[in-house]
């Protein structure tokens, strides 16, 4: 008998047995059979009576047989989601990126937040961590980090079951946010792991290594790892030509960048920027242009190019204020602060930075310092934004940054109690974070100024810990160096 052979087998849903069978009385309802209709030929009326009632487990094949008479896939019988819903939630997801790229922050985050918990909602596992990792990227854009490792390290859970290489960007995410807030060897620890376990387990993923050696390059370079930066950049441009996604291959160019800055090659720099910034223009991500911007600025000024290096810079800020990126947009404000400085427009530096450290120490208010030029001169302009502050546990790095050109400017006009007090902030800072080139500078003028004091010990000790992060140029306290991807494999 049909019923005998349809009550042999197992429910092939995740679901149970009467919520299947809900779902099978409302689509016949729906389409008007009868349970005679929907059951002929293979089986009766009664059998589909029974399993509405939900008193029946069907087997597969019973499903495949009412789903074929119903005019739904066998997926949507039994788990309640149509290929529609996937389609409809794959295109959302794409939009909401389409509006991180070129759109307000908020808005995207708001998207991503209700396109989630519809997933969830229906189940379907992978467009669930799209939207989580879409709301960790919006999330570090507006300078909330904590939040942003939260999200991320959701969606890695959520695909604790997918091989290595659907995980990486969740990866990613997190060692990026680590970076971010000043966790430098924590961002080199998540990445390195990562870049081993796909080595070892043989799955030589070209865009994951990729994604992975790229990010790794950043931390790495504020260690002071510099030969494992150019090693990671090398390895990036090995693998680049097996890629064929131009973000990956744009965030390559802008990594590598990075270390030929370092070796002073800055016209190779400057053109690798340029291809990064050509593919960024094509697909429209208006947050990693200003990021090329910002670099190129960085490049002019490292040429002695400032007034090309503020241009630049200025680009970057106002990209990044339109997109509502703050924690960006901040860190460039410090970078063109710097410019502006050695332009010998002081008050219209400290105006830019005297607002990212409010609260976060060191923020002395001497004499007329911000008041002149600041209306301006420094162009700051947040289009109505709250400015996101520079701590020990947001944008670390540049939190010391500011702080260190404080310290000169103080230091430039013979205020030598704001400088020790800015230069001492910035090294507690930059302690913190492991960031051993900034650090041996950083002691270097604390030792400078402390000498002229006559404070000659004081002096000396302060030369002696710069001594000491200089002592092993491109080395640091990390692991061996991770493994690397046998290339001819990955082409």
């Amino acid at each position: 008998m049909a019923e005998k052979r349809a009550g042999d087998g197992r429910a092939a849903g995740a679901e149970g047995t009467a919520e299947i069978g809900r779902r099978v009385l409302r689509l016949r309802t729906e389409r008007g059979f009868t349970q005679r209709q929907l059951a002929e030929p293979a089986y009766t009326a009664a059998y589909v009576s029974t399993l509405e009632a939900g008193k029946v487990r069907p087997s597969e094949v019973a499903l495949r047989h009412l789903a074929e008479r119903l005019g739904v896939t066998y997926e949507e019988l039994v788990t309640g989601r149509s290929p529609q819903d996937a389609t409809r939630l794959r295109a959302g997801l794409t939009d909401a990126r389409r509006t991180l790229a070129t759109g307000d922050t908020e808005d995207a985050a708001a998207r991503f937040a209700a396109l989630g918990a519809e997933a969830d909602l229906l189940g379907f596992t992978d467009e669930r961590a799209a939207a989580l990792l879409g709301l960790g990227d919006c999330a570090m854009e507006t300078g909330e980090l904590t939040a942003a490792r939260d999200h991320f390290e959701a969606a890695e859970k959520l695909l604790a079951d997918e091989p290595l290489p659907r995980r990486v960007p969740a990866i990613r995410g997190r060692a990026v946010a680590h970076l971010l807030a000043g966790e430098l060897r924590y961002s080199c620890y998540l990445l390195e792991s990562a870049i081993d376990e796909l080595n070892a387990s043989g799955l030589h993923d070209p865009n994951a290594l990729l994604l992975l050696y790229t990010a790794a390059i950043a931390p790495y370079m504020d260690m002071g790892a510099h030969a494992r930066a150019v090693r990671a950049a090398e390895l990036s441009l090995a693998l680049a030509p097996s890629v064929d996604n131009p973000e990956l291959v744009a965030q390559m160019h802008r990594g590598v960048a990075r270390t030929l800055i370092a070796e002073g090659r800055t016209a190779e720099a400057d053109a690798s920027l340029a291809k990064a910034q050509e593919l960024y223009e094509q697909l429209r991500l208006r947050t990693d242009l200003a990021h090329c911007h910002w670099m190129r600025g960085y490049v002019h000024a490292q040429d002695g190019d400032l007034e090309r290096a503020e241009s630049e810079l200025r680009i970057a800020r106002d990209m990044l204020a339109s997109k509502r990126a703050a924690l960006f947009m901040v860190q460039v404000e410090v970078e063109l602060a710097d410019v502006l400085r050695r332009r010998g427009r002081t008050a219209a530096a400290e105006a830019l930075l005297r607002p990212l450290l409010a609260r976060s120490g060191g923020s002395r208010d001497s004499g007329d310092s911000g008041s002149s030029g600041s209306s301006g001169d420094s162009g700051s302009s947040r289009d109505g934004q709250e400015a996101v502050e520079l701590t020990a546990e947001r944008g670390a790095v540049h939190a010391g940054g500011a702080h260190r050109l404080l310290g000169l400017i103080a230091d430039e006009r013979g205020d030598a109690e704001e400088a020790e007090e800015h230069y001492c902030a910035a090294l507690s800072l930059l302690e913190r974070t492991g960031a051993a080139g900034d650090l041996a500078d950083l002691c270097r003028l604390l030792g400078d100024l402390l000498r002229r004091e006559g404070r000659l010990e004081a002096a000396m000790d302060a030369y002696r810990t710069g001594l000491g992060h200089r002592a092993a140029p491109g080395t640091t306290t990390l692991g061996p160096a991770p493994a690397e991807p046998p290339l001819q494999g990955a082409r």
